[in-house]
């Protein structure tokens, strides 16, 4: 690869002479003067050095994951990444790479994609995963979407539990807007989990789909089984959401209930948290509605002499076909976070996955335990109920304010419940991945014991 240059007084000048102009400015003559800038007020040019001091103090005012206690979670978890992983995305026919359009140049991407739809097929206990979507939130619209063409768009209402993650819903409220579709929203029951008599009567005989979320937004195991049941009944498609993938390591995902899809966000395997992304968002859907699935298909084929050999089988996408009969209008290829995802699934095995999921679980009933048994001041609010790696407490403060408070005392204790709004109590979302060592765990009770 060749690094690209700027072109120079002498190439602006000749660019200039073909267009016609006499100076750069002419080329937004037409521009309105109020919504030009007229220079910029920027201090004086510093050397490479100097540039690299301020930028890092300006990096120094932000708190790093790995420099304190983080229980952060509420749809972003902070999980091991081996250096394998980054190591694979740097090569340069990845990290260049974009739609596999030609498959005699593309194999090693098409393969790559290939296993990424095969682990998440295994996963999730669908038929068939695409390999490309932006994030969770987008994921489960365009569940709401192909839950309404796979009912040929005879029914317009989609029920979606209020557990569901709050972003995502604000997404989809979004979408279904522009397309007509309505969203009826079912609140949790008092144990934190969706209510089967209440999501019956939100659907009624109307509903092309059914979404619930599982371990949902308060970290609470549902009943999968009982609302795929539910959705068959009344003619709905079951959709099963998932914001923390690693959840499916030791909670068997919908697949395995006779769900229509599993769906959600995949930022778990292998993406460091970020501010606001990138992510990855999953789709696994069952084969006879494949082709009402977005994105594209993988798929393994022989070429001419008999070789095994990688190619698109199916692009249902605006990009690729009539516009008219595209199932999204997706068009960006998150195929290197499919990436990341695959090679960070590869290096820590099946056994390992399990063996991770496990330390999640016992390390966050070992935090809920000490809460309940050394802060008398804070409580969980759903104690009986099951959950994975995340879980809600209440106490004397705010949840917005127990993160500030908590934040003054060197621990980024969680997420406050009701930021992006809810019917639950404003308390404090708390998340406990493998990286939290016991260390950490004594740091959030102590500061917990101090704020009660």
């Amino acid at each position: 690869m060749h690094p690209w240059v700027g072109a120079g007084p002498q190439d602006r000048r000749r660019l200039l002479e073909e267009l016609g102009r006499e100076e750069i400015s002419d080329l937004f003559a037409t521009l309105p003067g109020e919504i030009r800038i007229d220079g910029l007020d920027l201090p004086p040019a510093e050397d490479e050095e100097g540039l690299r001091r301020f930028f890092a103090s300006v990096a120094e005012e932000n708190t790093s994951l790995s420099g304190v206690p983080s229980f952060l979670g509420a749809g972003v978890y902070d999980h091991i990444r081996p250096a394998l992983v980054d190591s694979v995305l740097s090569r340069a026919e990845f990290f260049t790479s974009y739609t596999p359009y030609q498959p005699e140049i593309s194999q090693g991407t098409l393969q790559a994609l290939y296993e990424y739809q095969t682990m998440m097929c295994r996963l999730t206990g669908m038929e068939v995963s695409n390999a490309s979507l932006y994030d969770g939130a987008t994921a489960l619209v365009e569940a709401a979407l192909f839950a309404h063409r796979v009912k040929r768009g005879k029914k317009r209402r989609f029920v979606v539990a209020e557990t569901v993650h709050p972003v995502y819903r604000q997404v989809l409220a979004t979408y279904a807007e522009a397309v007509d579709i309505e969203v009826v929203m079912v609140a949790p029951g008092p144990d934190g989990r969706v209510n089967a008599d209440a999501l019956r009567a939100a659907a009624g005989d109307e509903s092309c789909g059914i979404a619930v979320q599982s371990p949902n937004f308060l970290g609470i195991v549902e009943d999968l089984e009982g609302i795929a049941s539910l959705a068959s009944d009344l003619g709905a498609l079951s959709i099963h959401v998932v914001a923390e993938a690693l959840s499916m390591a030791l909670y068997r995902a919908g697949g395995f209930f006779a769900f229509d899809v599993v769906c959600g966000e995949a930022q778990s395997f292998g993406i460091a948290p970020g501010f606001g992304g990138p992510h990855l968002g999953f789709f696994c859907c069952s084969e006879k509605n494949v082709r009402q699935m977005p994105g594209r298909l993988c798929g393994e084929t022989v070429d001419a002499e008999g070789n095994r050999a990688f190619c698109l089988t199916l692009s249902t996408r605006e990009q690729h076909i009539r516009r008219a009969k595209a199932t999204s209008n997706i068009c960006s290829n998150q195929g290197l976070m499919a990436l990341a995802a695959t090679v960070w699934l590869e290096a820590v095995g099946g056994e390992g996955l399990r063996e991770l999921a496990r330390r999640n679980y016992r390390a966050a009933h070992e935090l809920a335990r000490r809460i309940q048994a050394e802060c008398p001041s804070w409580k969980l609010v759903f104690p009986e109920s099951p959950f994975f790696n995340e879980f809600l407490i209440v106490g004397p403060r705010p949840g917005s304010d127990a993160v500030d408070l908590l934040a003054k005392e060197g621990v980024l204790g969680g997420v406050s419940a009701t930021r992006w709004g809810g019917s639950w109590e404003d308390g404090l979302l708390v998340a406990v991945t493998e990286k939290n060592t016991e260390s950490d765990l004594d740091a959030l009770v102590g500061a917990l014991g101090r704020l009660g």
